[in-house]
């Protein structure tokens, strides 16, 4: 979107003098003056996304606290969250609000100490090794199966569903896994190995559904718990490791919203572990959400509060990477579609959340509503993806041909 003119920008700006009111008359003049030149600073900002301060359209901000413009031009993304779980702005459409500024690529205007240091980290330390590899588990993954039922669909599919005929979240979801054993060809008694299983959706799909024997890899308890009750009866196993420690053969392997937590440094090594474990004339399906750009580390909010140590993969990372030990036969773009997933957990969770509200309190129901619906604005945005590869070990005899 263009650069707004002066004129055009100070008619955006209908409530200043409201926010102003709400700075204290006790405050001395010079804080008060740089609280204004923040207020300043941010509105000319979302002004180039048709965003206004105290507007009354759905994707506009509301403000509360007079330090709000300048948490966020000091911190970005994290003063952004953070002031949003601390109740210092509000917006009625956040996924909207999401949607336009990163169109209009106002997060690369926000250069922050937050995403300096973010980007360091990532490039200096292995923050997905061994030791760590377990923390998004724990924080994230365990805080209760009874919560993550209630939002997503009856498979328990945490990861994007595909929505290209679907019309509810659990058709989508269905589609989804029903894609990914076509994928890879499952035939009754193949052997199949998910990596990052989750509570097992795609173990039970492909056990019931295509006689597969299924063995799955997660770093949460909880879920290999629940998921081992859910598959009762049926040829799955839940390993509780990490994928560093597999071995064995498998005909047939899928990883599906797992990458995202591997990291740059350990590519190689997941890719080498991958192909020791499949066999040569196997299929390996490797679903992964993705960035557009290589070098953009992750956004510092969702790896402090949603998924610790968590990292996007570029397409040419990937590539880079995979080519080493494997062909690439099919890659898959649906992202879109992880828009339209991300807002029907968000449905859910709002109808369930006066179930949990005493559990988890109001702070934990505004880090994750700005969670859902932020992601929601990225995938709109275009500037996050969600791709399936199809990978084979030597090349598939005569070609492959990929299902839709």
């Amino acid at each position: 979107m263009e650069q707004a003119s002066s004129a055009e920008t100070s008619q955006r700006r209908p409530a200043r003098s409201g926010l102003g009111s709400r700075i204290p008359p006790h405050v001395p003049a010079a804080p008060r003056r740089k609280s204004r030149l923040a207020l300043d600073a941010v509105a000319d900002l979302l002004a180039e996304a048709d965003v206004r301060i105290d507007g009354d359209r759905p994707w506009d901000l509301r403000f509360h606290h007079p330090d709000t413009a300048e948490r966020i031009l000091a911190r970005g993304s994290l003063g952004l969250g953070q002031s949003y779980m601390d109740g210092w702005w509000d917006c009625d459409r956040l996924d909207e609000f999401f949607a336009r500024v990163l169109a209009a690529q106002l997060d690369e205007k926000v250069a922050n100490t937050a995403l300096i240091v973010a980007g360091l980290r990532a490039r200096l330390f292995n923050l997905q090794n061994m030791r760590r590899a377990w923390q998004v588990g724990q924080e994230h993954y365990d805080i209760g199966n009874d919560f993550f039922e209630a939002m997503l669909d009856p498979h328990m599919a945490y990861t994007c569903g595909y929505w290209a005929e679907a019309q509810t979240l659990e058709e989508a979801q269905t589609a989804k896994l029903d894609l990914i054993c076509r994928k890879l060809g499952l035939a009754p008694g193949m052997t199949l190995l998910d990596i990052g299983c989750g509570w097992g959706s795609l173990m039970r799909y492909a056990a019931r559904e295509y006689g597969a024997r299924c063995s799955g890899v997660t770093i949460s308890r909880e879920q290999a718990d629940y998921g081992a009750a859910l598959c009762e009866g049926l040829p799955v196993d839940f390993l509780l490791k990490d994928y560093r420690e597999l071995d064995g053969s498998f005909d047939r392997i899928a990883s599906v919203g797992m990458f995202e937590h591997v990291g740059q440094k350990n590519y190689r090594t997941y890719f080498e572990t991958a192909r020791r474990v499949l066999a040569d004339d196997g299929l390996f399906v490797l679903h992964t959400i993705g960035k557009n750009r290589r070098g953009v580390p992750t956004d510092p909010w969702i790896e402090r509060y949603i998924f610790p140590n968590g990292a996007l993969p570029s397409m040419g990372e990937i590539a880079d990477t995979a080519e080493e030990f494997f062909v690439v036969e099919d890659v898959h773009n649906f992202g879109a579609d992880y828009d339209r997933t991300l807002m029907a957990w968000h449905a859910n969770f709002e109808a369930a959340w006066p179930r949990f509200a005493e559990r988890y309190g109001e702070r934990f129901y505004r880090m994750w509503r700005y969670y859902l619906l932020a992601c929601a604005g990225t995938f709109r945005a275009r500037t996050t993806q969600l791709w399936q590869f199809v990978l084979s070990p030597k090349g598939t005899p005569g070609g492959y041909r990929c299902p839709r």
